[in-house]
């Protein structure tokens, strides 16, 4: 097959070629001669860049805050400092939904289809003191999920795997702001993973878009009057993007797109953006804004009220005042691990619950534990600094040497980042890092 394009390979199918080169006219050369590049590589950091090396950062994201660009060979993903949730490896494009949602504080925001975690990252971090429920009906990858959530040290979020319309049954019309990144055909993944193509089909996109608009009719429910929706995808063809999104308009009457501009980007002045690799620093991205209509019978959401057994959450609460420096107070069980509540928590009769809030201590037979995620999200008390290859030990689930006057839960931390706990006895720091941990992996990103 002759495709007048130099950069191309046998590897893509015909109609997609052929799809691509109907939509794209005379830029069709320059889209596929970018599937051809290395993928563009960049992270979100949860703090200041004192302590990133210099040289993997190349230049600021311009519509997200705290993004940049990195080095593409930087082995950042093994970094201790990326075990510690000092920062998280996210694709500059995939920022783009959540910074067009643009949730306000205090309020509550929905991530349907939230794994590995990178969107539910970035919207929490927009509400510190609202809530973010955060989804995945697949229950592997919403276990990925709940890792990423921990490790980012997040506090203010749910974490549940369940179906989008079991979800809307229980808690309907209980989020101002709902994101729905859909399970897509990924064009725009073609070159981030070289076998993604091998999978697509003009049916595979039918059928994505199907599901699609199934999920959409429970992100409708879900949305509160007056609420925000944004729709997004990581691929191009406007059957599972515009055709989408108008299906979902003509069937829902009242649902008005919202304008929207982001910094670097072109303006959205209909309330849909679609971003390709070739005109952006990224993978590419269609995002639509949409807000439903005020005049929506609002449902009741009772408050959440916990129930625990008192005398575990005072024994908790002991532990948590001699090991953080914040004043911290559980509210509730979840199993035998005490909970601080997040902002705003919802009901969580009928959901299927891996995360809530912080979990603080654990009940490990007669003892008492700090969770893992309390290292990472509070401030320890006591804390050991160590440099990269006593954390990388230390990670691994090796003991570390400690002065013989230090006692009790400690954590090291490298950089002013805590790895998480261990237990300093007779000068010896003895591991407490989860074991499913221990095994540096190359994260999904």
């Amino acid at each position: 097959m002759t495709t007048g394009y130099p950069a191309m390979t046998e590897a893509f199918p015909p109609a997609f070629m052929a799809l691509m080169a109907q939509l794209l006219g005379s830029e069709a050369g320059a889209f596929f001669d970018a599937l051809h590049q290395p993928p563009v590589r960049a992270l979100r950091l949860r703090d200041a860049v004192r302590f990133f090396p210099k040289e993997d950062l190349l230049s600021p994201v311009p519509w997200s805050q705290d993004a940049w660009y990195v080095q593409p060979a930087s082995a950042l993903g093994t970094n201790p400092l990326h075990q510690a949730g000092a920062y998280y490896l996210q694709d500059a494009s995939a920022m783009i939904p959540a910074a067009a949602l643009a949730p306000q504080d205090s309020t509550r925001v929905l991530d349907l289809c939230a794994a590995p975690g990178g969107k539910s990252v970035q919207l929490a971090r927009m509400v510190p003191h609202g809530l973010l429920l955060a989804n995945e009906i697949n229950p592997s990858r919403a276990q990925v999920l709940s890792a990423n959530v921990e490790r980012m040290g997040l506090t203010n979020c749910m974490v549940t795997c369940m179906p989008p319309d079991k979800l809307a049954a229980r808690l309907p019309q209980a989020f101002d702001y709902v994101l729905v990144d859909a399970p897509c055909s990924g064009e725009g993944m073609f070159r981030k993973n070289p076998t993604a193509h091998s999978m697509w089909s003009p049916e595979h996109v039918a059928g994505c878009a199907r599901r699609q608009m199934d999920i959409l009719r429970s992100a409708a429910t879900l949305t509160a009057p007056g609420g925000r929706m944004a729709y997004s995808t990581c691929t191009f063809n406007t059957t599972e993007n515009e055709g989408v999104v108008d299906a979902f308009l003509q069937e829902h009457p009242g649902w008005t797109p919202v304008p929207f501009a982001l910094p670097g980007l072109p303006a959205a002045p209909d309330g849909r953006l679609k971003l390709w690799p070739h005109r952006i620093a990224g993978e590419g991205q269609f995002v639509a804004l949409l807000q439903k209509p005020e005049d929506v019978r609002p449902t009741y959401a009772p408050p959440f009220v916990p129930r625990a057994d008192q005398a575990a959450l005072r024994d908790a609460h002991t532990l948590m005042k001699e090991i953080i420096a914040q004043g911290l107070r559980p509210d509730a069980l979840l199993g035998t691990t005490a909970v601080v509540l997040p902002p705003a928590c919802l009901p969580v009769d009928g959901l299927v619950l891996l995360r809530l809030g912080l979990h603080a201590v654990r009940q490990v037979g007669r003892s008492l534990r700090p969770d893992h995620a309390l290292a990472l999200s509070a401030t320890p008390t006591i804390q050991v600094p160590v440099n990269e290859a006593e954390a990388r030990a230390f990670l691994r689930g090796e003991t570390l040497p400690v002065p013989l006057s230090l006692r009790g839960w400690t954590a090291p931390s490298l950089s002013g980042f805590a790895l998480g706990w261990g237990k300093a006895v007779d000068g010896v720091l003895k591991n407490h890092v989860p074991k499913g941990l221990r095994v540096a992996t190359q994260p999904v990103e």
